[in-house]
């Protein structure tokens, strides 16, 4: 185990392209930490400087204490799990888990003994014999990580090690890699783009957009608090809806759609404000709820025990997950309430988060 340290770190390309910018964070010794954001963002190149597969153009990094700007990659004692399995198609999967402890000259019995230590915790000790042609995807993803285990490197990097699988096996490895964890207690960094696989496998995340870290945080902190409105409409399932409007008179106008608000929001309201409420925060209203938004259906989807309502109120698009049985058809109006304590509201023009004093509103 050990503690990876970016200290400013910058990566800049020909043509002053900044991938990766001031990054400036620790994932301490034993951390599962997951950097998710939208493609492009920086975050596979920040786990290439790790491994030492890009050049950092400022700043430092340091693994365990030791700053590893100039250290070949071979001799950072770190592990690699890659997006398309990078196995030897000419070897069995024994031989694939053994060849690195090979190059690096171990005993033969020292090899032989982590390469089945290994294929017993990813239950790969029947396919020990097999080539990888003869392997289904989930199992090649297997070897992959075992290959990574027999190692016993002092950090784990994972570069969207899932995105070539089928939903089923995604979220059957999702569980593997985070009893591996548990398992193993090793330093993990895990890349995706996927939010439901941050927020289902890391200890922390780290979400970043346009090379910028934009938050860092426990996964349920980050989906309760998110630090701005890109963070907000990123994390969750379907993604926050977000308003754009002004707070008048106790009231949140936004074109033809008015929510009544606590005239005392806890801060002092900007000119311009947005207003963000989870999909999942909505129900059917009751008689008596308060306050009730008028939606007209436009699209259902029937997911069994909850609907995804995508429906018209005032002129914006909102979408509500519902954990009803009740039938719902597009063109039928119907009536949605909220807990106001759910409301989260960032500034207008900067996106920043704005965090009320008093109860009653989400902090």
């Amino acid at each position: 185990m050990a503690k990876v340290e970016f200290r400013k770190v910058w990566k800049i390309y020909p043509g002053d392209v900044a991938a990766v910018r001031d990054a400036d964070f620790t994932i301490e010794s034993g951390e599962f930490m997951v950097i998710v954001g939208p493609s492009g963002c920086g975050k596979s190149t920040t786990l290439r400087m790790v491994a030492g597969l890009e050049d950092i153009s400022r700043g430092e990094i340091l693994i365990d204490g030791r700053v590893v700007n100039d250290v070949a990659p071979k001799d950072r004692d770190i592990a690699m799990v890659f997006q398309n399995y990078a196995l030897y198609p000419h070897m069995t999967v024994y031989d694939n888990m053994a060849f690195g402890l090979k190059m690096r000259k171990y005993d033969k019995n020292e090899i032989d003994e982590r390469v089945r230590e290994a294929a017993a915790i990813l239950g790969l000790e029947e396919l020990l014999e097999r080539k990888p042609k003869a392997l289904s995807g989930g199992q090649r993803q297997r070897v992959a990580v075992g290959r990574a285990i027999v190692r016993k490197p002092k950090v784990f990097l994972f570069d969207e090690p899932l995105s070539n699988l089928d939903a089923k096996l995604r979220v059957q490895m999702r569980a593997e890699i985070s009893r591996l964890h548990q398992r193993l207690g090793a330093t993990m960094i895990y890349v995706t783009h996927d939010q439901v696989e941050a927020m289902t496998m890391g200890t922390r995340i780290t979400l970043m957009k346009d090379g910028l870290v934009q938050q860092i945080e426990a996964p349920l902190e980050l989906y309760r608090r998110p630090s701005n409105r890109f963070v907000a409409g990123f994390i969750g399932s379907p993604a926050m809806n977000l308003f754009d409007g002004r707070y008048e008179d106790g009231s949140f106008r936004s074109g033809e759609l008015r929510i009544e608000l606590p005239r005392d929001l806890g801060f002092d309201v900007p000119e311009s404000v947005t207003l963000g409420l989870r999909p999942e925060s909505l129900r059917l209203a009751g008689e008596s709820d308060a306050p009730v938004l008028s939606a007209k259906a436009e699209l259902v989807e029937p997911l069994g025990s909850e609907v995804y309502l995508h429906a018209d109120v005032a002129g914006h698009r909102l979408v509500a997950r519902l954990n009803t049985e009740e039938e719902i058809h597009p063109g039928q109006t119907v009536r949605l309430t909220f807990d106001p304590s759910r409301l989260h509201f960032f500034d207008g023009a900067s996106g920043d988060r704005l965090s009320p004093s008093v109860t009653g509103v989400a902090t």
